[in-house]
């Protein structure tokens, strides 16, 4: 027993030294992890989303904040979650870390990030700041899944489909959203395009799949509104398909819900008809009423580029408006002025110095002729906008003629029946202007002379002795 008591002593001692190094192992083992997490940790302590106050050095100067360790990095228990939620680039310092460290780089990687993430921001305190970050780490992982899905490849700067003339915007911050998938426009991460004629934006994903023309074009070949009011034909007679892509609709929402459009009165799909709202030339015609109606995508997008287009002849279409719109007539008599002023600008050479007629540039017509109207015109009657404003253009236009101008004074008239008075002029509102010579003359003197006009009596008096004279000759 004596001999064999050293015996298992050794034993027993050589079982604890190997315990003693078994456990030295694993402390080093825990060690290095610890100081390889350490490390990047320290790698990443300027952190974006700390909002510590910065400190000063002893000199004057400023140190950056000390981050404190996390819990779950340094602690003694590293759990499976705590990994797992690093791994996925959850940590607090996620998004400063350098490149290459911990990020997930593949979509399905950052798709159980994006999971991680929801399930980090349910288990934090409410409203608390650490809620916050995770939700802005939570907005830069998908802005990064939608990357990874649609990447930025170079595109065209001009492609023309369907006679659209698409240009690549470069604008990456104003949200717009695709004409043809109907989904928000990233432009921070996506390529997008839009029509320099009708502005039909969509994603460069979306172009190859676009159907619908230029409404350019047919405003282009066809500058003509729908008179009708709504001119509904049914679905039946659409065959319960859309009116533009065809796609199968009905008043029950199955499939697709049927929107009408006010200004064609056809049904079109929710893809087709945003119910977007726009004034319908038709309700303003017949009903001088401006309320704006559901109208689908092509209507709106055709009413925005003929708003401004005069294409309204009111005294064919519908006389009697004018007999209960007093704007109406108040317009057309400034605008009857603005045609007999006209001759005086274009042979006065202080008039076309001035440019005084481009005052009415943004409404051309209105010194071509006096009875065709653009919608945008009819809006501005009914608003007042625009008595205001051509009054203020007749003022000054009467005001050069009668009082600025000495060359367009000498080329006014002198009433040929009292030959009393002042200075007449044709747009004067107390004068009557011959249809035949275009003499001007008092318009009370005018209708009470029983005679013909003076002017036309010598100027056919001149014309019968010239004839004579021919024939002596």
């Amino acid at each position: 027993m004596f001999i064999n008591y050293p015996i298992a002593t050794s034993q027993t001692h050589h079982g604890e030294v190997r315990q003693h190094h078994g456990g030295e192992l694993r402390d080093v083992a825990e060690e290095m992890e610890y100081d390889e997490k350490l490390t990047l940790f320290r790698q990443a302590r300027l952190n974006p989303f700390d909002r510590g106050e910065e400190e000063d050095d002893p000199q004057g100067g400023k140190t950056p904040p000390q981050h404190e360790a996390r819990p779950e990095l340094f602690s003694g228990s590293r759990t499976h979650s705590s990994d797992r939620t690093m791994y996925l680039g959850l940590a607090e310092d996620h998004f400063s870390r350098p490149v290459g460290s911990f990020v997930p780089s593949d979509i399905e990687q950052l798709q159980m990030a994006i999971e991680e993430c929801k399930k980090l921001i349910l288990e934090l305190p409410e409203h608390s700041e650490r809620q916050k970050d995770t939700v802005v780490k939570l907005i830069h992982l998908r802005l990064k899944l939608q990357e990874l899905k649609d990447p930025e490849e170079d595109e065209p700067n001009l492609r023309i489909l369907l006679e659209h003339r698409f240009s690549k915007e470069k604008s990456k911050s104003v949200k717009q959203t695709c004409d043809k998938c109907s989904a928000i426009i990233w432009g921070l991460i996506q390529t997008w395009y839009t029509c320099t004629g009708c502005y039909y934006r969509c994603h460069s994903k979306c172009m190859n799949l676009i159907t619908k023309p230029c409404v350019r074009s047919k405003v282009s070949h066809q500058s003509a509104y729908e008179l009708s009011i709504c001119p509904e034909i049914g679905l039946d007679r659409q065959d319960y398909r859309c009116a533009e892509c065809r796609t199968p609709i009905s008043l029950r929402g199955v499939p697709t819900e049927a929107r009408q459009c006010d200004y064609t009165g056809q049904y079109y799909c929710s893809t087709c008809h945003w119910n977007d709202t726009a004034i319908v030339p038709a309700r303003v015609i017949h009903n001088w009423e401006f309320e704006p109606r559901k109208v689908c995508r092509s209507s709106m997008r055709y009413l925005a580029l003929m708003i401004s287009r005069p294409v309204l002849k009111l005294k064919e279409i519908n006389p009697l408006l004018f007999n209960f719109v007093e704007e109406l007539v108040e317009i057309r008599k400034l605008r009857q002025d603005v045609l007999l002023m006209k001759p005086y600008f274009i042979t006065c050479k202080e008039a076309m110095e001035a440019r005084l007629l481009l005052q009415l540039h943004d409404r051309q017509h209105f010194v071509e002729n006096n009875d065709m109207y653009s919608l945008q015109d009819l809006i501005d009657i009914s608003s007042g906008r625009l008595s205001c404003s051509l009054t203020e253009i007749h003022t000054t236009f009467a005001k050069h003629i009668k009082l600025d101008c000495e060359w367009c004074q000498a080329k006014g008239f002198v009433c040929e029946l009292c030959k009393e008075g002042d200075i007449l002029f044709p747009f004067d509102s107390h004068t009557s202007v011959c249809h035949d010579c275009s003499a001007v003359f008092h318009r009370d003197c005018y209708y009470d002379n029983s005679t013909t006009c003076p002017r036309c009596a010598r100027m056919t008096e001149r014309k019968q002795d010239d004839e004579s004279d021919v024939k002596d000759t």
